[in-house]
């Protein structure tokens, strides 16, 4: 029997967008159930993280026109990552497969096609990788691709040129769902869920309209967010650093002894402050690596939830309208 798919697609400020790249999505659907991949019961969930325009109120009117579509709403912006979690699980009760791509119609949509019929194949995880950035300018090609480079040179185990599209199965959800921490960094934890896996390649398009929510500033939290939470690397290289700083101060104290007894020491003022700004700079490096670890600790063990649903659209006097269909 075919499998019931939900395609989870979050959504913030996309009031632009969304009326150009809903049909598609719905579409793709249609097709699929049509030629008999999926089931009739396969959804499009949208998740709205805390939108400020009216990109909720289009999701609503969209699940009262089609029944294809579906809405969450959180109950606050927390980020892309905490509202592609949110939908993910979700819909992982739901449905047998779920795949989450982004609302700006930048990924193919026709390598769903190819996820949906390797997860028939047997892989429990599909992840849609990019065979090229060639959309990309040249600053953001640079950066992301030095971002993955540093990663693996980190030990985080990661796909290379993977976002967030992806088709993961309830089953593998259901074990991701055991990943509690507060800190997301999806590419760097699905990998650890383990279960075959494999991955389809795709041309990213350009943004078909509105503009990209993910500057500069929030791809560098999201990188840090990736190495702290998922390798220990950069603490040990401050260790390594300060056994090596040691050794070279060591060192320069056996050299101005040796001068001291020789009578050959020579006073300068400029050598002992380059000493001393290099010694505190490398200080202030290591303790602001070592608190950024700290904060990360800090806000596990409050155990915060990562999401808070505030209204759904397929709930119908406090039952939901959709249930999974038994296989």
């Amino acid at each position: 029997m075919a499998p019931k798919l939900i395609i989870v697609i979050p959504c913030y400020n996309e009031e632009k967008v969304l009326p150009i790249t809903a049909p598609v999505f719905l579409n793709k659907l249609v097709d699929l159930i049509n030629i008999g991949k999926i089931d009739e019961e396969s959804k499009i969930m949208f998740v709205n993280d805390g939108s400020k325009d009216c990109t909720w109120e289009i999701i609503s009117g969209l699940a009262k026109e089609d029944d294809h579509f579906c809405g969450i709403e959180q109950s606050r912006n927390r980020g892309h990552q905490n509202a592609v979690l949110a939908g993910l699980m979700e819909a992982k009760d739901l449905c047998d497969i779920t795949i989450s791509i982004d609302c700006d119609g930048q990924d193919d949509i026709n390598a769903i096609d190819e996820m949906v019929d390797e997860y028939a194949k047997g892989s429990e995880i599909v992840y849609g990788v990019r065979n090229n950035r060639d959309t990309d300018t040249f600053f953001k090609r640079f950066t992301a691709q030095s971002f993955y480079k540093l990663l693996s040179s980190m030990g985080v185990e990661t796909i290379y040129n993977h976002a967030d599209y992806r088709l993961i199965s309830s089953r593998a959800l259901k074990e991701l769902a055991k990943f509690e921490e507060v800190n997301l960094f999806l590419r760097g934890m699905v990998p650890l869920v383990g279960f075959k896996s494999t991955a389809v390649y795709y041309s990213r398009n350009e943004r078909m309209a509105g503009e990209s929510h993910y500057p500069l500033s929030k791809m560098l939290a999201l990188a840090i967010d990736g190495i702290t939470s998922l390798s220990i690397k950069p603490i040990r290289f401050i260790t390594g650093l300060g056994l090596l700083v040691a050794l070279f101060s060591f060192i320069g104290i056996i050299w101005a002894f040796i001068n001291q007894m020789l009578g050959q020491t020579v006073s300068g003022w400029s050598s002992t402050i380059c000493v001393v700004c290099f010694i505190g700079g490398i200080q202030l490096i290591s303790l602001g690596v070592l608190g950024e670890y700290i904060g990360k600790i800090y806000l596990e063990v409050k155990h915060r939830p990562r999401y808070i649903i505030s209204e759904r659209t397929y709930l119908k006097d406090g039952e939901m309208k959709f249930v999974k269909k038994e296989i």
